[in-house]
């Protein structure tokens, strides 16, 4: 029997909690033709949300076809060109005929290609016979919306760890060209057939960098927020799993649960699971705090590398950080933490926000993005 707290795959339907506002947004922008960015720290619900808006439309009778892919190991701009070209003539497109027919039509004269050995030994649907120029990449950004307006369809391509692509060499320069493009293409339908493009990021201060602290894709891409589900709707979801599995626990513990995750459905759903392997009947504190120790031992060693890859004075603010200080600037905070200097002091929270291991709310109020790491620090690192 399945448990019913899932935390290994998606989640969408019955198992889908919260996130209703959150989806309702970024369904609007898709059935308006709008191109939407969909980022919060890993394991907050990104990708259930985007698959339970679009199975929603589906059922309201929306039409259309999705492409996915993920760049979460691409390093080079050419691989994300070909990878993006490869999935939008797969969504489009079922035969080896179709995909020469498309190539031909609408990348010719770029250095891309329908090479029919490499589809049959790889499955690569286009090749690159030169090295990719600007014109190739114009062209290849351009093609989901050239094949919308003739073919008269809707496509959705969402694109997984967006913000890799300023890994790459060039990044910047494709990232402007894609914005190039959305400006475009953004008058240029009819009601026949759209492109939406969804960019997907667990990396929440490279992701603002692109889409807030930027002009890149400024007017051409609505920020969607992540929000947290409920608390009340959380306990009842984990008491009702429980219950299908005759056991009972006391809601009071619940809110500690919540609490500690700060509401992270991942978290919760994986410590839950742990408690239920842990108990037969009425699962009491004891049992919590077993699964307790039991999750810490699975992360900590991720938890130790990230300390690890810190300086001392990066250690000493986030120490700072864990004890509740949020002038790190003030001579008290500098003398008490040694950090040497106001100006050391913002090297050292871009160096954090870099890492991903804190983000500010209103610029000020600093968040560190991974609310087990957090408890770790304050219980078992700074002690």
């Amino acid at each position: 029997m399945e448990s019913p707290f899932i935390y290994y795959r998606q989640v969408t339907g019955k198992n889908f909690l919260g996130h209703k506002e959150d989806c309702t947004i970024l369904g609007n922008l898709l059935k308006q033709g709008e191109h939407a960015a969909v980022y919060a720290p890993p394991k907050s619900g990104k990708s259930s949300l985007i698959q339970q808006t679009l199975m929603k439309l589906r059922m309201s009778g929306a039409q259309f076809t999705v492409g996915e892919f993920n760049l979460i190991n691409i390093r080079e701009t050419d691989k994300f060109l070909l990878r993006y070209g490869n999935t939008v003539l797969r969504s489009v497109a079922v035969s080896p005929g179709e995909y020469s027919d498309l190539v031909a039509k609408y990348l010719e004269g770029t250095h891309f290609v329908f090479d029919a050995r490499a589809y049959e030994e790889s499955d690569a649907i286009i090749s690159a016979n030169w090295e990719l120029d600007e014109a190739d990449a114009a062209a290849i950004l351009a093609l989901p919306f050239k094949i919308c307006i003739d073919k008269k369809i809707n496509l959705i391509i969402i694109m997984d760890e967006f913000q890799n692509l300023l890994m790459c060499e060039g990044g910047y320069k494709i990232c402007s060209a894609l914005s190039q493009c959305l400006e475009q293409f953004k008058n240029n339908y009819d009601n026949a057939g759209r492109c939406c493009l969804v960019f997907c990021g667990s990396m929440q201060n490279t992701m603002d960098a692109i889409f807030r602290h930027t002009n890149l894709f400024y007017r051409h891409v609505s920020i969607v927020p992540v929000s947290q589900p409920d608390e009340k709707e959380i306990i009842e979801y984990i008491h009702r799993g429980f219950m299908l599995g005759g056991k009972e626990i006391d809601r009071s513990l619940l809110h500690g649960v919540c609490h500690l995750f700060r509401c992270n459905m991942w978290y919760i759903n994986h410590f839950t699971s742990i408690c239920d392997s842990l108990s037969r009947g009425y699962i009491v504190e004891s049992v919590l705090m077993d699964a307790l120790r039991i999750i810490i031992s699975i992360h900590e060693p991720r938890f130790f590398a990230l300390m690890e890859d810190l300086t001392t004075y990066q250690v000493s603010l986030l120490k700072a950080v864990i004890q509740g200080n949020t002038r790190f600037s003030s001579v008290d905070v500098i003398r008490s933490y040694g950090l040497n200097s106001s100006a050391n002091v913002k090297r050292l929270k871009e160096a954090l926000m870099k890492k991903e291991i804190l983000y500010f709310i209103d610029k000020d109020t600093p968040v560190i993005a991974d609310p087990l790491f957090e408890y770790w620090l304050k219980n078992y690192y700074y002690v």
